[in-house]
Protein backbone atom coordinates (compact mmCIF):
# COMPACT_ATOMS: atom_id res chain seq x y z
CA UNK A 1 0.00 0.00 0.00
CA UNK A 2 1.53 3.30 -1.09
CA UNK A 3 -0.99 6.13 -1.09
CA UNK A 4 0.02 9.17 -3.16
CA UNK A 5 -0.47 11.49 -0.16
CA UNK A 6 -0.23 10.99 3.60
CA UNK A 7 -1.33 13.30 6.40
CA UNK A 8 0.54 12.45 9.60
CA UNK A 9 -0.82 13.95 12.83
CA UNK A 10 1.39 13.66 15.87
CA UNK A 11 0.88 14.79 19.44
CA UNK A 12 4.33 13.51 20.35
CA UNK A 13 7.40 15.08 18.71
CA UNK A 14 9.55 12.07 19.62
CA UNK A 15 7.28 9.66 17.75
CA UNK A 16 7.24 12.00 14.76
CA UNK A 17 11.04 12.07 14.80
CA UNK A 18 11.08 8.25 14.97
CA UNK A 19 8.49 7.67 12.21
CA UNK A 20 9.36 10.36 9.65
CA UNK A 21 12.73 8.93 8.50
CA UNK A 22 11.06 5.62 7.61
CA UNK A 23 8.45 7.41 5.52
CA UNK A 24 11.14 9.38 3.73
CA UNK A 25 13.04 6.15 2.98
CA UNK A 26 9.84 4.78 1.41
CA UNK A 27 9.88 7.58 -1.16
CA UNK A 28 7.75 10.26 0.51
CA UNK A 29 8.77 13.91 0.66
CA UNK A 30 7.50 16.50 3.12
CA UNK A 31 5.25 19.10 1.50
CA UNK A 32 4.25 21.03 4.60
CA UNK A 33 4.52 20.97 8.39
CA UNK A 34 2.21 22.90 10.70
CA UNK A 35 1.78 23.15 14.44
CA UNK A 36 -1.86 23.01 15.53
CA UNK A 37 -3.00 23.98 19.02
CA UNK A 38 -6.03 21.72 19.46
CA UNK A 39 -6.04 22.07 23.24
CA UNK A 40 -5.69 25.75 24.15
CA UNK A 41 -4.40 26.62 27.60
CA UNK A 42 -2.32 23.42 27.77
CA UNK A 43 1.27 22.69 26.83
CA UNK A 44 0.22 20.23 24.11
CA UNK A 45 0.68 21.12 20.44
CA UNK A 46 0.04 18.73 17.56
CA UNK A 47 2.22 18.55 14.46
CA UNK A 48 0.52 17.95 11.12
CA UNK A 49 2.80 16.82 8.29
CA UNK A 50 1.66 16.53 4.68
CA UNK A 51 3.75 14.09 2.65
CA UNK A 52 3.56 13.09 -0.99
CA UNK A 53 5.01 10.16 -2.83
CA UNK A 54 7.92 11.34 -4.96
Amino acid sequence: MAPPRVIYVSCNPESLADDLPGMLQCGYVVEEVRAVDMFPHTEHVEAVVRLKLA
